[in-house]
């Protein structure tokens, strides 16, 4: 060795940057089956023939409509006389008397009074309940839960004229026959099972990891069902809504044997309508028209959801 010290050289440890090289797009719903069978219907129903078609069904369930509506502008004697078509030539004939005589008519309108009554509050309460469970059924752990969940499941198949007898019998017991509150629990009764089966299989196709999150974020489970589970189901909460909305507006057969006359609905005062005054088209079809107008209008007023939760779950 010199006198001078000897520098020992190492080879630099060189660190190269990896650059990730990014793959092939990730087939999700834009690039997946789902997408291409949008493709495939929406040129099919950009077809001429298609769209006739479809034309075509609507003018034969938009006539019965029309003519419902025509009739109920008539007089009594001009809907004797002749077809509802004529007033399409012969305007002078529409007049809304009819309706001015019914609104006038105390029963009729305690009878659209009590059918709001018993629509609105049985809608509320199956949604709230049903949606309720659908999460406790689909995401909280307790003992016995699939076994509960399978009795409800088995409540689907129990017909409605089963329990007609029993309840019935029940009521009047406790005071509730003949009255909205005891039409309004019967409604809610038969219509909770297949509502908590529907949210809860809706519910349950919600990301694990999305609740796994909001819990580790200090959320409650009131919190993550009311923040994120609720609005994440609305589209099929909307459905629900409607469906069992639309179900208690149009019974009769509940309401005919539950209510008496101070708490029937519009369907049963048409019925005794129709019973007393056969040929009193008057009253019928202004009645008939105003029972079928306000589920028109909530369908229509819901119609973007109740479309995204039917079509939930078809495309992956």
């Amino acid at each position: 060795m010199s006198g001078r010290g000897t520098i020992e050289r190492r080879p630099s440890r060189r660190t190269t940057a990896v650059r990730s090289v990014p793959g092939p797009p990730a087939k999700g719903p834009a690039h997946g089956p789902g997408r291409r069978r949008g493709k495939r219907l929406s040129r099919l129903l950009s077809n001429s023939l298609v769209q006739g078609a479809l034309m075509l069904v609507a003018l034969v369930w938009i006539t019965p409509l029309a003519g419902l509506l025509i009739s109920s502008v008539r007089s009594e004697g001009d809907n004797a006389a002749d077809g509802w078509w004529t007033a399409l030539t012969d305007p002078s004939q529409l007049s809304l008397d009819n309706y001015s005589a019914l609104l006038k008519d105390s029963g009729m309108a305690a009878a659209f009074g009590n059918t709001v009554l018993i629509s609105v509050p049985t809608t509320a309460l199956v949604v709230a309940i049903a949606a309720l469970a659908g999460y406790a059924f689909a995401w909280l752990e307790f003992p016995g839960r699939d076994a509960v969940f399978l009795v409800v499941v088995g409540l689907l198949v129990v017909p409605v004229q089963i329990g007609l007898l029993p309840v019935a019998k029940l009521f009047g017991a406790v005071g509730l026959f003949g009255t909205v509150a005891g039409v309004v629990l019967f409604h809610v009764a038969y219509g909770l099972p297949f509502a908590i089966f529907l949210l809860r299989n809706y519910f349950a196709e919600i990301p694990r990891e999305m609740l796994e999150a909001a819990r580790m974020d200090g959320g409650s489970e009131w919190r993550i069902f009311s923040r994120l589970v609720l609005p994440l189901g609305r589209p099929a909460i909307a459905s629900l809504a409607i469906f069992q909305f639309l179900w208690v507006w149009n019974d009769m057969l509940v309401a005919l044997l539950f209510a008496d006359s101070g708490s029937q609905p519009l369907t049963v005062a048409l019925q005794s309508q129709m019973r007393q005054f056969g040929s009193n088209i008057g009253v019928l079809a202004p009645g008939a028209f105003l029972s079928l107008v306000v589920p028109l209008i909530v369908f229509f007023a819901f119609q973007r959801h109740f479309v995204q939760g039917v079509m939930a779950g078809s495309v992956k």
